[in-house]
């Protein structure tokens, strides 16, 4: 296994500046194979798919290999992959879909550790429909939701659990593939947002059990747009609004309009960048990706180690990422300090360390810090020791003054 932060480093061209980038969870940096695959889809022919024009055949090989690539990527079937502008665009579809086969006294169970992009469709959709919704908690003591957090909200008349697989805030990863049973046992869906999750650990989605997975390439060095994820079979049951000219065939009923070729294109490029991050691997895709999210793991836990080891060093500073399992991405807040000053300050001095809730405002509110959050620090494949030490050092000067 060789994971080489350096080379990795030298092929994305926003690092060549003076800034180490700990605000992977909201964005990563772009590698230079992904823009030069969006690059060569625009400089090609493009139009609508087909098989006759070199632009109709350009559009149709663009779609199937992105498609193939996310369904390595997610352990999924390519039919079932469903591309949107966004996580939260495909939410609000796949809400007023899915809310069409609710009534009055069906439930649905949303948490609070949830980014809102998993919420607040959810509770509009329910409010529509006459539908009721259930919270499930968290433990803002240990960051941890548990599955007797959901068991606690479901009931025979659940229809839909929405949870995520990782906390874009705090990092927590509850236990999806046990949420996913209890779920099903109750008769309802389970659609999880794993926007954060899939940036850090290879999805298998039916080992995960989830019925809907969505994610979002441009976490994980990739452009602006959002993936689902679900059974071709369980995709053919649902019927969304949609035009009468547009196919009826999944997955293409659920996009709506002309797909972002050349968005695709990268996204293709970052699954099979991922697939390189371990030098050694060999085999399929789905096999590479496998070993590279291995040696991905090691190395992200290696320099969180090292970030936990400096920050104890520290007074004054709250570490509110507490949970047996979670994501390399810490939540910092500061006795008698304002984080967002934490924050200008970090940058001033080339440290990309944002505040705030970042959309997670149910979590943000039920850890105690309203709507403002804190400093979350995310590492993301690229982040190296030298990245760590100049976090801590500039940290420290600011809580020295």
């Amino acid at each position: 296994m060789t994971y080489d932060s350096t080379a990795i480093r030298s092929l994305i061209p926003a690092l060549t500046g003076e800034t180490a980038h700990f605000d992977g969870p909201g964005g990563t940096q772009t590698p230079e194979p992904v823009i030069r695959a969006i690059a060569d889809a625009l400089a090609h022919p493009l139009s609508n798919r087909g098989h006759l024009a070199p632009g109709e055949r350009n559009a149709e090989r663009i779609v199937t290999g992105a498609r193939r690539a996310m369904a390595d990527l997610l352990g999924a079937h390519p039919s079932g992959i469903v591309f949107g502008r966004s996580a939260t665009q495909l939410a609000y579809d796949f809400s007023r879909t899915l809310a069409t086969t609710w009534s009055r006294g069906d439930e649905v169970v949303v948490t609070r550790l949830d980014h809102d992009a998993n919420i607040r469709p959810w509770v509009q959709a329910a409010a529509r429909a006459g539908a009721t919704v259930r919270w499930a908690d968290f433990d803002p003591a240990t960051g941890e939701l548990t599955t007797d957090h959901i068991r606690a909200v479901l009931s025979d008349r659940t229809r839909l659990v929405a949870v995520t697989a990782a906390s874009n805030l705090i990092g927590t990863r509850p236990a999806i593939t046990e949420i996913a049973r209890l779920a099903h046992d109750a008769g309802a869906l389970c659609y999880v947002d794993g926007v954060h999750h899939a940036a850090h650990t290879l999805v298998d989605l039916e080992q995960l059990g989830a019925d809907f997975f969505v994610c979002s390439p441009y976490k994980f060095l990739g452009p602006h747009h959002g993936v689902l994820a679900a059974r071709p079979e369980l995709l053919e049951t649902l019927h969304p609004d949609k035009l009468l000219p547009a196919t009826d065939a999944v997955p293409e009923r659920f996009e709506l309009g002309t797909l972002p070729y050349e968005f695709l294109a990268g996204t293709r490029a970052a699954v099979d960048f991922l697939a390189g991050l371990d030098a050694d691997a060999t085999g399929t895709r789905r096999q590479r990706l496998t070993a590279a999210f291995a040696a991905l793991e090691t190395h992200e836990q290696t320099l969180r180690a090292q970030l936990d080891k400096g920050l104890s060093a520290l007074e004054g500073v709250t570490v509110h990422s507490r949970a047996a399992d979670r994501t390399p991405t810490l939540l910092l807040t500061f006795e008698g300090r304002d984080t967002t000053d934490a924050y200008r300050f970090l940058a001033e001095r080339g440290v990309q360390a944002p505040s705030g809730s970042f959309y997670a405002v149910e979590a943000s509110r039920r850890l105690g810090l309203g709507d403002s959050g804190g400093l979350r620090i995310g590492l993301a494949p690229y982040n190296d020791s030298d990245d760590v030490d100049r976090f801590l050092t500039g940290l420290a000067g600011f809580l020295a003054l």
